[in-house]
């Protein structure tokens, strides 16, 4: 009587269970983390009563900290380069909205000259962010 021996071929699938958990669980954590990295330069906004605009496009946002720092998006710029910047990240599109958002003990003045340099240099779009009284 001969014995016959079963040989196991090694299997070539791929087993996609534990690939599809990991993309699952990397999928939640970039939906919890996404909305906190919007956030940008923290400040102190003051808060007004008023409605919030609404637009389809991501408007650049230029920041007065306290000590009268500047940031252009997330990056730190002088005064005498936030135009030539600003020219260079919207490519002279001057119907580009921009947003100056400012700490709320921050100088009206120094807002108001960083509004002027902005509309001066031609961009019509410019508006003041503020936070809403019911938000903490």
């Amino acid at each position: 009587m001969t014995r016959k021996r079963k040989r196991y071929a090694q299997m070539s699938e791929i087993n996609v269970t534990p690939f599809v958990d990991v993309m699952l669980v990397l999928l939640i954590v970039f939906m919890v983390t996404a909305p906190l990295l919007t956030v940008g330069i923290p400040v102190d906004l003051p808060k007004v009563k008023a409605s919030a605009l609404t637009d389809q496009k991501d408007p650049l946002e230029i920041t007065v900290k306290i000590g009268g720092e500047i940031y252009l998006g997330e990056s730190r710029v002088n005064v005498d380069n936030l135009i030539p910047r600003l020219n260079a990240i919207t490519e002279l599109n001057k119907e580009a909205r921009i947003y100056v958002r400012g700490d709320r003990v921050v100088a009206y003045g120094r807002i108001m000259e960083i509004m002027s340099l902005v509309n001066s240099a031609g961009y019509i779009k410019v508006a003041l962010v503020t936070q809403n009284p019911k938000e903490n």
